[in-house]
């Protein structure tokens, strides 16, 4: 079970990844598509020109916070932190809905993190004294 732990930790980090990247292109693009509509001389060009750069704004903010919870969740379970089996299921069934991919990363985020098995790898190692 450990390795489909690390697998699900993986693409967990991958989705967060993909996340932040589209964070960080996001006002990037919408800059540019601004920057072409403001050079087209239509009176409400600034109007549009705004409007692109706030959603940019928005759509960054979006992504970044989406992809901090898939990025520590994946860091988490790759450790076996007791915490990241709550948050890898909360994530799992949040995925679900986003078809293909996510529905397929949900089912098999769920299966593997509700074993009991699975369960056994994420309590804490007790010391004797």
């Amino acid at each position: 079970m450990a390795t489909h732990v690390k697998v699900i930790a993986a693409l967990f980090i991958v989705c967060g990844a993909v996340l932040a990247a589209m964070a960080f292109f996001a006002p990037v693009i919408l800059g540019l598509v601004a920057a072409l509509v403001g050079q087209s001389g239509d009176p409400d060009a600034s109007t549009a020109t705004a409007i692109l750069g706030l959603t940019g704004i928005a759509a960054s903010m979006f992504f970044g916070v989406l992809a901090l919870p898939y990025l520590l969740a994946g860091w988490g379970l790759w450790n076996f932190r007791p915490w990241a089996r709550i948050v890898g299921i909360v994530l799992g069934a949040i995925s679900l809905p986003q078809f293909p991919f996510g529905t397929l990363l949900g089912i098999y985020a769920l299966v593997i993190l509700f074993r009991k098995d699975t369960e056994a790898l994420f309590q804490p190692v007790k010391t004797a004294d």
